[in-house]
């Protein structure tokens, strides 16, 4: 990057930050039910994500010391840490944007001292809020909207970059003025010719933005 002192780094969590998919986790390990067939609506364009996680969410027990152990389970890249410290001495602005349960996510953003937008648990009640529902998108069904932020940045003259591996980041994808991409994301990519800097883990983006 030219100048990262004028560049805000957006990173998805479930399978960017994180090793593993922590929704997936959670249902696998405690769900009943057919999740996957409302997970394969989602990733279809059938619904959207705010549909699909009420009602995944609904699958779960409402146990929170059981919920946060299990979660717990899925380990956080270890580059993750070594990259905010970097970006952020470089001058970057570093966001980390999830469109999952949320609350694992703002637990590792506390932990490393990252801002997080996602969506919130309320354990007491055993809802779901989505304080970061969709300020630009036409269909107005996403959880978490992704492209908002790029367009606030944008809008203060930064530049772009979003890390991503999923169905969440494809909307986002499109205005990014740099995207890396792994897993789904990638191979979507490649169907609709969008151009993106492949990944396996943090430390290639790591190596690609700070050397």
């Amino acid at each position: 990057m030219a100048d990262l002192s004028t560049t805000s780094v957006f990173l998805d969590f479930d399978g960017t930050v994180t090793a593993a998919d922590t929704g997936v986790h959670l249902l696998e390990r405690l769900a009943p039910g057919d999740w996957r067939a409302l997970d394969a609506e989602y990733v279809a364009g059938r619904i959207g994500s705010r549909e699909c996680l009420v009602q995944e969410w609904a699958l779960l027990p409402r146990d929170e010391l059981l919920l946060r152990s299990t979660v717990r389970e899925v380990t956080v890249d270890p580059a993750f840490g070594p990259l905010v410290d970097g970006l952020r001495a470089a001058g970057a602005e570093v966001t980390v944007v999830s469109d999952g349960f949320g609350f694992y996510a703002s637990e590792v953003g506390a932990a490393f001292g990252v801002d997080v937008l996602t969506n919130e648990v309320d354990f007491a009640t055993g809802g779901m809020a989505f304080p970061n529902l969709d300020r630009c998108c036409a269909c107005s069904s996403c959880g978490t909207c992704k492209q908002a932020p790029l367009k606030d940045a944008r809008r203060r003259g930064r530049t772009t970059v979003l890390v991503g591996d999923g169905a969440s980041d494809r909307k986002a994808a499109l205005l990014a003025d740099r995207l890396f991409a792994k897993g789904e994301l990638a191979e979507w990519c490649e169907l609709g010719d969008v151009p993106y800097w492949p990944f396996d883990s943090l430390a290639d983006v790591h190596r690609a933005l700070l050397g």
